[in-house]
């Protein structure tokens, strides 16, 4: 062809695909986004915030909340009575369990007294039993990483305070502890691939098997070291907490087990005696560990008084509602986890997500908005022991995994035989339901959102985040992510979204520890956070179709009727 005629026809044939194109996405229907509501809605979030408010009611008054305790029942009343203030109907605590015993850190204090007194930044583990008075002893170092090492020790524990593991490594921090996505990682999030298989089918690489393996002997030696100074009758144990620099890492107590037996837990209401264990920051654990090594008799009193609460073995959501009009039998959920640790006021995790959750639906409220679908807003307990309260609620109102593995929160770690069929029943709300949406990685701003794998949604969410460009949220990732609530409607197949965060300090410094505090929470973040949702949760409540599912991951074995 000569020269002049093959330009002529590309020319003709690039039209031919514009035009085309063109034709192809006119046949796609747009996603409608009211931008007039979203700019009030920015508007409102951004110059009448209550966020910052809720969130110091939570913290700072309330203080920790840890599950099934008296406080967290505290903070659900006031949320509950918060919630209707803003103008919600139907605010209710509804129960689920039984969960087991609640537990109130009374009075702690540890102090080292030999070589020379100083005083201990140490917390009690949650549900640790209280010290017969104070215990005032020498420290014995159990120093055993095997069981011919624990022989050694047989007969010298009883009534001691008994230090379990070896002293741990303190590195220095050459890099800023707190981070925000760079563009780099965020394009990484967008370009990601759908995972192929499920957790359960993954090989792992030698060197991680052989880190796990690791991992799980240390595991087993640890249980026998508690097991042991438990049949020795030791006063205390003590433990260097992860983190540094003043930061300690505490969590629940340790129920000693048998080899084979099931694990317990220390709220269960039949857990057994157990040793009172405390978690001491590791510079401190350090210095007392160097000492008994070199034969310097290290000398500690820890007095510990807690109380447990064991006449309501239940616990509770906090719920509430904008009622909806024509779509008012569908429901759009918001929602993140209530409950906390103890060691600080629970701030990042979760008080920051549950104010923001609460701003959200004071934003609609005050713009008053008359939403399609009923707009439902939850702040779950039980998460921290296995995402319980909201896993119990979507078992109660959406469905009901049958199969064996229904108490099995994740999936095998090693490859192996795939697991079997998951069976559901599923409650007639289970097609009224459009989706849920989490928040639970601290205070960082929101960035973009996973759609966990459901393609369908790329586009739509596109659309939603467009509007709050200039507020640093664009990432759509069909990535998946995990360890919080969204996960109990994922897992029945119901469209359940967390939102890509910046870290900020969460790993490093606040995530279950003693400075999980008010202070860590950044407001404009907060500020961001809620806007962002009220805007999701308002589009999922107008749009003409409820959001698209992915593939349900299982088998339907029975359908309950309505009114079940």
């Amino acid at each position: 062809m000569p020269k002049k005629q093959s330009t002529a026809f590309l020319v003709v044939f690039a039209l031919l695909l514009s035009s085309f194109a063109v034709h192809a996405q006119a046949l796609v229907p747009q996603e409608k986004v009211d931008l007039t509501i979203i700019s009030k809605i920015k508007e409102e979030g951004s110059k009448n915030s209550k966020v910052m408010e809720y969130l110091s009611y939570m913290t700072d008054v309330y203080g920790p909340r840890l599950t099934a305790s008296p406080q967290l029942k505290a903070a659900e009343e006031w949320a509950k009575s918060k919630l209707t203030e803003i103008g919600l109907k139907n605010a209710r605590l509804e129960a689920w369990g039984p969960f087991g015993r609640g537990w109130t850190l009374e009075s702690f204090s540890a102090s080292m007294l030999k070589p020379s007194y100083a005083p201990l930044i140490a917390y009690p583990k949650a549900w640790s039993p209280s010290t017969k008075g104070a215990v005032r002893g020498e420290v014995i170092y159990l120093n055993a990483q095997t069981d011919a090492d624990l022989e050694k020790y047989k007969g010298k524990l009883k009534g001691a305070i008994v230090m379990l593991t070896p002293a741990r490594e303190v590195k220095a921090h050459f890099d800023a502890e707190s981070k925000r996505y760079n563009d780099e990682q965020l394009l990484k999030l967008a370009n990601a691939q759908p995972s192929a298989g499920g957790r359960g089918n993954m090989e792992m690489p030698p060197e991680m098997r052989e880190r796990f393996q690791k991992m799980m002997a240390e595991q087993q030696m640890a249980a026998k070291r508690m097991k042991f100074v438990f049949d020795e009758g030791a006063a205390v144990t003590i433990e260097p907490g992860r983190g540094d620099g003043g930061t300690v890492f505490v969590q629940g107590a340790t129920v000693p087990t048998a080899s084979g037996q099931p694990r317990k837990s220390a709220y269960a209401p039949d857990a057994p005696a157990i040793v009172p264990q405390v978690v001491v920051a590791v510079e401190h654990y350090n210095r007392m560990v160097r000492a008994i090594t070199k034969g310097v008799p290290v000398q500690m009193e820890v007095n510990l008084v807690a109380s447990f609460q064991d006449k309501d073995m239940m616990d509770y959501n906090v719920i509430a509602e904008i009622p909806g009009s024509d779509l008012k039998d569908e429901i759009v959920m918001l929602g993140a986890h209530y409950d906390s640790w103890h060691g600080g006021t629970g701030a990042t995790d979760n008080a920051s997500g549950s104010a923001v959750m609460m701003e959200a639906v004071r934003i609609l409220q005050a713009l008053g908005v008359k939403p399609r679908r009923t707009i439902r807003i939850a702040l779950w307990s039980g998460e921290e022991q296995g995402l319980l309260g909201s896993r119990a609620y979507v078992a109660q109102h959406f469905a009901k995994r049958t199969d064996a593995g229904a108490n099995q929160q994740f999936g095998p770690p090693t490859g192996g035989q795939p697991p079997s069929t998951p069976t559901f029943e599923l409650k007639p709300a289970h097609e009224k339901f459009s989706g849920y949406f989490n928040l639970d990685n601290g205070t960082g701003k929101i960035r973009g959102i996973y759609l966990q794998g459901n393609e369908a949604l790329r586009d739509i969410f596109r659309a939603w985040l467009a509007p709050f460009q200039d507020m640093g949220a664009t990432t759509v990732t069909i990535s998946n992510t995990g360890g919080t609530d969204h996960q109990a409607f994922d897992g029945v197949g119901l469209p359940g979204f967390q939102f890509i965060q910046d870290e900020i300090e969460y790993s490093s410094r606040t995530h279950h520890s003693n400075m999980d505090v008010y202070d860590r929470i950044q407001e404009e973040d907060m500020k961001q956070a809620a806007t962002i949702i009220a805007a999701f949760v308002y589009n999922t409540a107008m749009r003409d179709q409820k959001l698209p599912r992915k593939a349900f991951p299982g088998q339907v074995v029975t359908a309950a009727k309505a009114g079940q």
